[in-house]
């Protein structure tokens, strides 16, 4: 399997250099040598040590003029924990700047909702219920999109986008951003997801989907549409109301259903796709297109293989089976994971000493570290997908969730 992917890979169109995408790493990571992938040192206050998953990365623009995805890894993102670790792909569309917002602050969010639900009275406070967490974390980041949006004037350089270089600037409430995340501890794996991105578990050699894409013309994704006031146009593909590609995303602004009713009074189709388009491209979709993920909270086994998280450039033209079968090759020429030493948990590695600071990070330069086998398979994957012809930005996160060697 390696090697036909392999061989997909050296298509002479994947020979080009292609812009990559932004990773978002904490503040305390950055200082390592531009172009690498680092991790890095240094200790949290009051934690005598903390522990690194192993993943791989690889986010590329593709064919495309613009590169609208955006990735967020953060380890030990829960203050003083050590055992959940956030991992994250969005799919702007219409803009990036969407998906720059979700990149910065879902962690910082669904942590929040976290802590919150971990400070109440009640029975479930050691074990907060991850289904609400997620889901208020996505309503906030939701929010504060919108609220963004709302208040944008144009100027300014934070988040600066393609929508405030055009001539007259463009409004910024017209873009959102799908957004899969996953916190990954040592016995759960928490999956939230609004759009057509997906996340896929590899288990004992068959892929799990963890997540199911949001399409308009996904049956029960259909009726809620219609039963919203919305509608499902055919227009290179099901579309709510002919313009977005997806039923759920972050950022989309809200509709009066009374425009809906005048704009379904034309008759001919094609004036009503007009209406329809008039309304959608000025980004007020909600609530046929709605921000609420759905969480799959699934427990770990001695069997996991991996994580992957992608964004549909990847999806749209490599399946799950394929996917986790490139996987699984590069983990068996990669070796098996070190076990572990001692206490340490099995599915993460050690950061460096607080010394090291700019040493290098996963183990780039180590082939026996399996964290270099998660890069190899990311960057494989966006390989294959390029080689078959993505038409897409590509972004692929792979966690090793192997326990170790014994």
């Amino acid at each position: 399997m390696a090697e036909i992917c392999c061989e997909e890979a050296k298509s002479p169109a994947l020979r080009r250099r292609r812009p990559r995408a932004e990773i978002a790493v904490p503040e305390g990571f950055r200082g390592a040598r531009s172009g690498k992938r680092r991790r890095v040192a240094g200790q949290r206050p009051g934690a005598a040590r903390w522990w690194w998953p192993r993943y791989g990365v690889t986010s590329v623009c593709g064919p495309r003029r613009e590169m609208e995805d955006t990735v967020s890894v953060r380890p030990d993102f829960l203050p003083g924990d050590g055992k959940h670790h956030f991992f994250g792909v969005f799919d702007g569309h219409g803009c990036s700047h969407v998906a720059r917002m979700c990149q910065d602050r879902m962690h910082e969010l669904v942590g929040d909702e976290y802590g919150k639900a971990a400070s109440g009275d009640t029975a479930d406070a050691e074990q907060p219920a991850w289904k609400d967490v997620m889901e208020k974390g996505f309503a906030r980041m939701d929010d504060e999109a919108a609220n963004w949006a709302a208040s944008r004037g144009g100027g300014g350089d934070d988040h600066a986008c393609r929508c405030e270089l055009k001539t007259p600037p463009a409004r910024c409430d017209l873009v959102g951003s799908t957004a899969v995340v996953a916190v990954v501890g040592a016995t759960q794996v928490v999956v939230a997801n609004a759009g057509d991105s997906r996340a896929v578990l590899s288990r004992g050699g068959v892929p799990v989907p963890l997540s199911v894409d949001h399409k308009p013309d996904r049956p029960d994704e259909l009726e809620r549409i219609q039963a919203a006031g919305g509608r499902v146009i055919y227009w290179d593909g099901a579309r709510v109301l002919g313009v977005l590609a997806m039923s759920r995303a972050i950022g989309e602004q809200s509709v009066e259903s009374s425009m809906i009713k005048n704009a379904s009074c034309h008759s001919r189709p094609e004036c009503l796709l007009v209406c329809y388009a008039r309304l959608a491209g000025d980004g007020y979709l909600k609530p046929f297109v709605t921000s609420d993920p759905e969480v799959t909270v699934t427990e770990r086994t001695d069997d996991d293989e991996c994580l992957i998280l992608a964004s549909d450039g990847l999806w749209d033209v490599v399946t799950n089976e394929t996917a986790c079968q490139v996987v699984r090759a590069c983990f068996r020429s990669n070796g098996p994971p070190p076990p572990p030493p001692g206490a340490r948990p099995n599915d993460v590695l050690p950061a460096p000493p607080s010394d090291a600071a700019s040493a290098p990070v996963k183990g780039v330069d180590d082939k026996a570290d399996s964290d270099r086998a998660c890069a190899d398979a990311a960057l494989l994957l966006t390989k294959l997908a390029l080689a078959r012809r993505s038409a897409d930005n590509v972004s692929v996160v792979v966690v090793d969730l192997r326990r170790g060697s014994s």
